[in-house]
């Protein structure tokens, strides 16, 4: 390609994105979001579940105990775990578990659970009526589960002890011998990129695609609706470096998109590691470079792909819902990765489009360089993004799809 030729394409790539980034919603989209949205994921998420957990164990509970025999230290366990309780005499049931007469207290919320206890001799049977849909409900529930447990491990050493047997060796007889985690060979950081690899390939790849659709529509089925493509096909220049335009400014607003996305993820990720709640991955130089290239070849086929379908849409609504839909053709392939094992994993999977990449980055991610795989990963991602590219390009020479609406 001659130093003018790229000139031109230069030139087109400049001018679609000055246009598209003109609107301020438009710089919203494609740089606060992206690099908000790991942190906002990672960081506030975990911040919710801790306040949602803490207002949870800070509720005062009350239930009902119907029993023939309360233990007394039961009782005391039960209004140690922030439950008031009321003793009823237990009615004569077929089973434990029907509700009865009770169950209209449970779904009216005039207490939060119902707790059964019979006694036979020395066995103890219980039964918990509870409201799934509650919050108050299933709280109670499981507060009334730990306090039984505790409550059992109790009752079981104490038979053993009044048996004559020591307590420790008979509930233990099978003890692991030092730390449990100075037996893993992991490291922190192999565990940490094999974490990051069941959601980061996947995210990205929603992402890539997402980002992609908004600027392809608008400079392909936006600007026949706008009457200013045809304008653009008397400019000096081929189809070729009209699409060559438009590629690289799609594809650099969708690169500025998603490299912002991977710096808020890395600043997620360090925060996270500070935390201790998940460290930074370990990975080589080689890993590093071939995880951009594999994000790169995505990149090409995806935005080739886009391009190709808005330019054959007749209008800004027909081609959101065709790209829009067609999303599902990122999603169930990235969905369906996540449960691949790749300890053993066939080649073949390397050569099917969008699962080629997705394993790719799991693989790079947990710092794993298998040569055949790269291999086959790189030839086939050329091969897609050449095709994508070049069914692009029939679309832009097709006279009647360019200049035509109808």
């Amino acid at each position: 390609m001659s130093d003018g030729s790229l000139k031109r394409v230069g030139a087109i790539a400049k001018k679609e994105i000055v246009e598209f980034t003109r609107d301020w919603r438009t710089i919203i989209a494609i740089i606060v979001i992206p690099l908000l949205m790991f942190p906002l994921l990672f960081i506030m998420f975990p911040v919710l579940l801790e306040s949602e957990a803490a207002e949870l164990d800070a509720l005062e509970l009350s239930i009902i105990i119907q029993t023939d025999a309360l233990p007394e230290n039961l009782g005391e366990n039960i209004s140690f775990n922030g439950i008031d309780f009321s003793v009823e005499l237990l009615p004569n049931l077929s089973s434990l578990s029907v509700p009865g007469n009770d169950l209209e207290r449970v779904r009216n919320s005039s207490t939060d659970a119902v707790l059964r206890l019979q006694t036979n001799e020395d066995v103890w049977s219980y039964a918990i009526l509870h409201l799934s849909t509650s919050e108050r409900s299933n709280e109670a529930r499981n507060r009334i589960l730990n306090v039984l447990s505790d409550w059992e491990d109790s009752e079981v050493r104490e038979r053993i002890e009044q048996g004559g047997m020591d307590v420790n060796s008979t509930l233990d007889p099978l003890r692991w011998d030092g730390e449990i985690s100075d037996a893993d060979v992991a490291t922190s950081g192999e565990q940490s990129g094999m974490i990051l690899s069941l959601f980061i390939p996947l995210v990205l790849a929603i992402w890539t695609y997402s980002s992609a659709i908004q600027p392809s529509i608008d400079m392909t089925a936006g600007e026949r609706e706008r009457g200013t493509l045809e304008a653009l096909l008397c400019l000096p220049c081929t189809r070729m470096e009209l699409l060559l335009g438009k590629w690289l400014a799609v594809a650099t607003i969708t690169g500025v998109g998603v490299l912002l996305q991977i710096c808020g993820l890395l600043f997620a990720i360090g925060y996270l590691a500070s935390s201790s709640f998940i460290g930074v991955p370990q990975l080589s130089m080689i890993s590093i470079g071939l995880i951009v290239l594999s994000i790169m070849l995505f990149a090409i086929m995806v935005v080739a792909f886009e391009l190709a379908l808005a330019m054959r849409s007749h209008s800004v609504k027909e081609a959101g819902s065709i790209l829009a839909p067609a999303l599902m053709l990122i999603l169930f392939p990235a969905l369906f990765t996540q449960v691949i094992n790749l300890d053993g994993i066939e080649g073949f999977w390397f050569a099917i489009p969008v699962v080629n990449i997705l394993l790719a980055l799991r693989e790079l991610l947990m710092n794993r360089v298998i040569t055949e795989h790269v291999l086959i990963w790189a030839v086939s991602s050329v091969i897609y993004a050449s095709l994508a590219a070049y069914y692009a390009s029939r679309q832009f020479n097709r006279e009647d799809i360019v200049t035509s609406l109808s």
